[in-house]
């Protein structure tokens, strides 16, 4: 791959290419998140969603014929419906369940990690490092992208803002 030019996932075509989920209900995270994203030169489609409930609810609208892989980066202090209680009904759901999952958050808490680790995710990231770390965060999540198989879950096709 020649620098700049954008990543696609490995043996996949632009289809296949995992959706990415983003979770987050800060502004200013989720601009720190997309600039990262542009600098690190993904393909990949983000979604925003605002909250645990709203993403619960574009998970589950979704065209039953369609599967898509999705990486899904999870923000734990949100409105309506926490990080924690949206893992513990993503897990529940079997059309959702094998979802890969990145806790992205400030808490430190070790109850925190236990916790979302206990639900299986990939992995948990403190999002007070920086630009330089965040950039960083990205480019991995571009190379586990390509590199990891992932398993086909239904998706929603259209974000809802969350502000409704």
């Amino acid at each position: 791959m020649k620098a700049g030019e954008p990543r696609r996932a490995a043996g996949q075509g632009t289809a296949q290419v995992p959706v990415l989920l983003l979770i987050e209900d800060d502004d200013c995270d989720a601009a720190a998140f997309l600039r990262a994203f542009r600098k690190a030169g993904l393909s990949n489609p983000i979604r925003r969603i605002f909250d645990g409930r709203a993403a619960l609810d574009h998970l589950r609208e979704r065209d039953e014929s369609e599967a898509r892989k999705v990486i899904i980066l999870l923000d734990l202090n949100l409105p309506r419906m926490n990080g924690h209680e949206f893992l513990t009904e993503l897990r529940k759901d079997p059309a959702l369940r094998q979802a890969a999952v990145f806790v992205m958050t400030t808490s430190r808490d070790r109850r925190d990690v236990a916790r979302a680790y206990d639900h299986n995710v990939a992995g948990y990231i403190l999002k007070d490092g920086g630009a330089p770390e965040l950039t960083e965060f990205v480019r991995f999540i571009g190379e586990y992208a390509e590199l990891v198989l992932l398993p086909d879950v239904l998706i929603g096709t259209e974000a809802d803002d969350g502000s409704g």
